[in-house]
Formats: structure tokens, C-alpha cells, sequence
């Protein structure tokens, strides 16, 4: 943003566009440098450039739109509605048409309000086209993203968030028993957060050029897999130790952190005692089994961590092939829209429209919802009513449930009710000096986006000071001007919510659904693919991963319905089963060991984990008892279980427990009895 600024002083400067023509241009050259460096995140050189090449012939058929209507303001209006329809009918297409449409959009915007002639159309295209060839040559020089480089920054992050689960896991040990339950929750936490890392790992191997020489992507998923593996274990017996006490839980809790504190002699140091100690003999209640299976697994993952650079020498991975479960989109793991793709809208009985593509269901809500605040931001302001316009379009980009949507608009809202104040406190210490204007606005913005994915109101507490300053800089900044964009702001965030739920509404329990059917579907296949006597042991790594994605998918669309404030819906029961999922995850995740499969004696039980899973994808959990076909499965599971000795069939015997309390809703909490009346 900074150096596109300058360019495009330096370009309107040398072509003498004057003050305003300067202005503009750098305007534009900021909103390119914004979106042209989102949209150009990729890896590739081609895709770039023809990416980067439709970037002018985007803005430009909106700034044409724009002119066409300047001047006519009930068709400009009518036409601003048609131009959002467009700009997100058009994300259907791919990645890019999402920049597209906010290009067309924001070029409608700009000759329309700024009341464009066809003449002035050529300057304004020119510093459109100057901005993107520098954007383009920046993400082709000091700022390409070099595969390689980040994939093994992706795998630092792998490590770094495991040692984190190490030292959840020490602190879980040592706490106070009171406190074990939000530690406990915390370990869960982290332990989703390593998931997500081996999830960014496996798509950022696909790219070209990513893997070290002599490593391929199975391998790699195999040695992840590992060393994953190994920090399960490590959690739970951490859990089991919390929970039954005994003489080695500080013993225990010294391997932890050492492990993670990155100090690897001292861990196998702590761990040789626990290692060589006799556990045939140990009383079950001392606690020495989870120890020793705590020690085992901190000194397997030191030891795959010391060999990190070392290509593993898998024999059964020989196929140098490689499909990742997972397609990151703009270096990032998808988001919701992804699973609510297929979820139709409320009232696909009776209207036909709930039928459509989510794009067209978000492009009919976009129009609805942006001319319902043109018609209510206008009451309020007819000059500022752009306002409520863009908080409404604004709504429904990177979102795809009601939920998501209304969150978003609530953060809109929040972050611009806080920024207020410091945005009036800045602009006033920077009036009259441009140049710390341009920083606060290149600073505001730099740290808006850094702080987007920890939160939404974080980005537009930011956005809320640059509009001070840009105001400042227009001689038109006051602080009723600043409360009228709150006004506009809460308008249209609140026109977005009421569409987002009345029309046309994607209902986030449904996507939850699919998104629970489809993890089920995922597990269903893993437990079937690692029954037979021996499977392709890469196909079971990818399986796995697999499980992960979907377990990251459904606790994605699920974080919405678990807090308090969502309406009709108990959190604390949504909580309690996605850490049942967890579980069940980690339990699959166990049966698999180097890519082998489960023992022959074991397949007809982990067959019927199979059946049942595919059971509880096509039904839903009953508060009584499992449906019948869940039942069924579940004890011809069991029954084969019985006849074999654990810590065989520790994982099955888990996974039959999990998939149980799965297939079942909690029952309701009993009456309060009346005060005069014993328990």
C-alpha cells in the first residue's frame, strides 16, 4: 500500500492531474494494492499474471456502469443494486471472481459518486493499470511467496503447536483440581489447533516445488502422521494421569515440559526411569501404566524430531504421486462456504428459489439487503447513505450460514462503535501533517488485516481510523460525521442480519448436519479401509487426514452455535459433542500405526465400527436410544471386543464408547423439585 501510494503520486505528478486527479489516483492505487495483494497470494507466476491482467478490465466495466447513470439518481440507485447482484453471482466461478466482483463493484462506486465523465475515464483506468502492474511486480519479486520456504515454516508452526500441547499437558498435571476442567478443555484446544497445522501442511505439499529434495507428499503425510500419533498419546495419558493421580504425575509433568520447552536430552533423561521401570508388576492404581505410555510417547516424537530433514525410509511408499485431501484457498484452509455449498436454503418446499447455488442465494440477499438500505440509509442521510449500503454488502462476503453473517455484521458495528474514539483522538493529533496521515493510514490498515483472522471488529476498528484520517485529509472530518457512518454502519449491519435470516436464510444447524454426515461418511471409510489384512498403508495416511479435514470443517460451521447468545440452541451441549468428535478422531487416528492396518482377529469388529458409523450419517442422534442399525453394529462390535485383551483393541473399545454417546442426545435435566419436598 505504502509503495503503491507513492507510485501513484509520482504517476499523477509527472501527467499533471492536478490535486483532485493526484487524490483519485492515489484512492484507486490504494484499493488495488488492498485487493490486487490478497487476490495475487499464490505461488505460480502464470496464474498471477493472468490473474493481475483482468484486474483493470474489472474496474473498468464498473466505472462504465458508473458513468453511463452519473448524474440520474434513481437509476444510478437501481443500477448499484443490479452492480452487487453481479458482483457476487460472479464468485461462482472461482477464487479470483470474488476479486472481481468487489473490483466491479468498487470501480461502480467510484465513478458514481464521484460523478465520472466519460473523458475522465482514460486517467482513471491508467491508475488503475499502474497500480496493478506494481502490485503484480512486487508479487512476482520481494514479496513471492516461495513454496518451499513456507511449507518448512508451516512444519515449524506443526512443531511448535505440538510442544504447545506438551506443555498443556504438563500444566494439566500440575494444576489444581479445580482447575483441571477449563485446562482440560484448553488441551483439547490446542490439540484442533495441531490438527489444523498437519491440515496446512497437507495442502501446502501440493504446491510445485514445495517438498525438500528426497521427500514426497505421502512421506511426509506419514512422518506428520507420526509424530501426531506420538503427541496423542502423550495427551492422553496426561488426561489419565490427571484423573487417577499417583507418585509419577510430577515425574510425568517434568517429561511434559521439558518436551515443551524444546529440551530434548532432558526429556529422554526424565523418561529413561519411567522406560525401564517393570510395569508387570505395578499395582493398577499407581498410576505407572499411563506414565510409562506418557515417556514412550515423548521420547518417540523427540526422536522423529531430531530427524526432521532426514527423508523417511517408508517401503510401502513408493508412489511419488500425491492428491491432498485439502485445497487451500489464498493459503488458507476453506472456510463454511465450502460445506454449506450443498445445504439448500430454509423453505425448499415451497419456494423454488431455495433451491439455487449458494452464490445465487447470497447474490438475491446482497440485492434485497442493499436496496433496502439504500432506501433506509437515505432517510438518514441522502449524501452518507453508502454507508449502510456497503455494511450490508459487506455482511455477506466470506460468510455462507445466518449465523456467520450476523456475527459479522455484529463485529462491523462493534469495531466501529470502538474505533470512534481513537479515530477522532488521531485525526486531531495528525491535522495539517500529511505525511503522518499516510502513515496512520498505511499502519491502520497493515495491522486490520494482520488482525482479521483473530477478529472481524479488530480489522474495522482499524478501518474505522483510516476513515478518520482520509476524512481529515478532505477537510471534512468532524465527529458527527464519524457518529453518522455509526449510524449507517448499524443500519445496514442490522438490514443484513434481518435478510440474512428471512431471506432465503442458510441455516447454520443444517450446515452443521452436513458437515456431521460427511464426517461420519469419513470415518466410516477409514474404519472399513483399515480392516482388511493389509491396505495400502497410503491410502490409510490420507484417510486419516481426511478425518482431520472433516472434524476442522465441522468445527468451523459449528463455533457459531457455541456461544451463549445464540438463540434456541444449548452451547454447552454443542461443546460437549464436538469434544466428543475430537475423541472419536484421535481414536481413529490411533488404530493407525506406520500406515498398518488393524490385526486380522480384528477386522469384523472394525467393520462394525464402519457399519455404524455410515448408520449415524443417515440418522440423527436420539435422546432415548441409537437407532436400530446403530445398535446392531455397536454390538457386534462389542462382542468380538470382548474376546480379545487390551491395549489391542484400546482404541476400537474407545471408538465403540464415543460412537455410542454419539448416536445419543443427553437426556434433560430433571424438574427442580418444590422447596418443601426432600430429594
Amino acid at each position: 500500500m505504502a509503495s503503491t501510494l507513492g507510485i501513484e503520486y509520482l504517476y499523477a505528478t509527472a501527467t499533471h492531474a492536478g490535486p483532485q486527479g493526484t487524490l483519485i489516483a492515489m484512492l484507486l492505487g490504494t484499493v488495488m494494492a488492498m485487493m490486487g495483494s490478497m487476490a495475487l497470494s499464490g505461488t505460480g507466476v502464470r496464474p498471477k499474471v493472468r490473474t493481475a491482467v483482468f484486474f483493470p478490465p474489472a474496474i473498468g466495466v464498473g466505472m462504465l456502469a458508473g458513468v453511463a447513470v452519473a448524474g440520474r439518481t434513481d437509476l444510478m440507485l437501481c443500477v448499484f443494486v443490479a452492480v452487487m447482484f453481479v458482483a457476487v453471482f460472479v464468485r461462482r466461478f472461482g477464487m479470483a471472481f470474488f476479486f472481481y466482483g468487489f473490483m466491479i463493484w468498487m470501480g461502480y462506486f467510484f465513478a458514481a459518486f464521484l460523478g465520472a465523465k466519460m473523458s475522465m475515464l482514460p486517467a482513471l483506468l491508467s491508475a488503475v493499470g499502474v497500480a496493478t502492474g506494481w502490485v503484480l511486480l512486487l508479487s512476482l519479486t520481494v514479496l513471492r511467496t516461495n513454496p518451499r520456504r513456507t511449507l518448512r515454516r508451516v512444519r515449524e508452526a506443526f512443531g511448535a503447536r505440538a510442544r504447545a500441547v506438551a506443555r498443556a499437558s504438563a500444566d494439566l498435571l500440575t494444576a489444581d483440581p479445580r482447575r483441571r476442567a477449563r485446562l482440560r478443555r484448553r488441551l483439547h484446544a490446542r490439540q484442533l489447533s495441531l490438527s489444523e497445522a498437519a491440515l496446512m501442511i497437507e495442502g501446502w505439499s501440493a504446491e510445485p516445488g514445495a517438498l525438500p529434495a528426497g521427500w514426497s507428499g505421502p512421506a511426509l503425510r506419514r512422518r506428520l502422521l507420526d509424530a501426531h500419533l506420538a503427541i496423542d498419546a502423550l495427551a492422553a495419558a496426561a488426561e489419565t494421569l490427571a484423573e487417577d493421580g499417583g507418585d509419577l504425575v510430577p515425574a510425568a509433568a517434568r517429561i511434559a515440559g521439558h518436551l515443551g520447552r524444546r529440551e530434548y536430552g532432558a526429556v529422554e533423561y526424565a523418561a529413561r526411569p519411567l522406560l525401564e521401570a517393570r510395569t508387570d508388576t505395578a499395582a493398577p492404581d499407581t498410576g505407572r501404566w499411563p506414565a510409562h505410555h506418557l515417556a514412550a510417547a515423548a521420547v518417540e516424537y523427540v526422536t522423529l524430531a531430531r530427524t526432521t530433514t532426514a527423508p523417511p525410509p517408508y517401503e510401502d511408499i513408493t508412489d511419488e504421486a500425491y492428491d491432498p485431501v485439502v485445497t487451500l484457498a489464498q493459503g488458507n484452509l476453506p472456510g463454511s462456504a465450502a460445506v454449506a455449498s450443498d445445504v439448500a436454503a430454509r423453505g425448499s418446499h415451497w419456494n423454488p428459489l431455495s433451491r439455487l447455488t449458494l452464490t445465487t442465494r447470497q447474490a438475491i440477499q446482497v440485492a434485497v439487503a442493499g436496496t433496502l438500505a439504500i432506501l433506509a440509509g437515505r432517510e438518514l442521510s441522502q449524501a452518507r447513505y453508502y454507508w449502510a449500503v456497503l455494511a450490508a454488502f459487506i455482511a455477506f462476503a466470506g460468510t455462507a450460514t445466518r449465523s456467520e453473517t450476523s456475527i459479522k455484521a455484529v463485529n462491523r458495528v462493534v469495531g466501529t462503535l470502538v474505533g470512534l474514539g481513537a479515530g477522532v483522538g488521531l485525526a486531531h493529533l495528525t491535522a495539517g501533517h500529511t505525511a503522518w496521515v499516510l502513515v496512520v493510514i498505511v499502519t491502520s490498515m497493515s495491522l486490520g488485516f494482520y488482525l482479521v483472522n483473530v477478529s472481524y471488529a479488530c480489522m474495522i476498528f482499524f478501518v474505522t481510523i483510516m476513515v478518520s484520517q482520509l476524512y481529515s485529509v478532505l477537510h471534512e472530518f468532524s465527529a458527527g460525521l464519524l457518529l453518522l457512518r455509526l449510524e449507517e454502519t448499524a443500519l445496514g449491519a442490522a438490514i443484513g442480519i434481518a435478510v440474512a435470516y428471512f431471506v432465503l436464510p442458510t441455516s447454520t444447524r443444517d450446515t452443521v448436519e452436513s458437515a456431521r454426515r460427511a464426517y461420519f461418511r469419513a470415518l466410516s471409510d477409514l474404519l472399513d479401509r483399515a480392516a482388511p489384512t493389509r491396505p495400502d498403508g497410503a491410502e490409510l495416511d490420507a484417510l486419516a487426514r481426511s478425518l482431520d479435514h472433516r472434524l476442522q470443517q465441522l468445527t468451523l460451521v459449528a463455533r457459531p452455535l457455541t456461544r451463549p447468545m445464540t438463540w434456541g440452541v444449548d452451547s454447552r451441549l454443542v461443546r460437549h459433542r464436538l469434544t466428543l468428535y475430537a475423541a472419536t478422531t484421535r481414536q481413529a487416528r490411533a488404530l493407525l500405526r506406520s500406515g498398518s492396518p488393524v490385526p486380522l482377529e480384528l477386522g469384523s469388529a472394525c467393520s462394525a465400527l464402519s457399519r455404524a458409523a455410515t448408520a449415524l450419517a443417515d440418522t440423527a442422534p436420539r435422546p432415548d436410544h441409537p437407532a436400530p442399525e446403530v445398535t446392531q453394529a455397536l454390538t457386534t462390535a462389542a462382542t468380538t471386543l470382548l474376546t480379545h485383551r487390551p491395549p489391542l483393541t484400546q482404541p476400537l473399545v474407545h471408538l465403540r464408547q464415543l460412537l455410542t454417546e454419539l448416536a445419543m442426545l443427553p437426556a434433560p435435566p430433571p424438574l427442580p423439585l418444590p422447596a418443601n419436598q426432600p430429594s
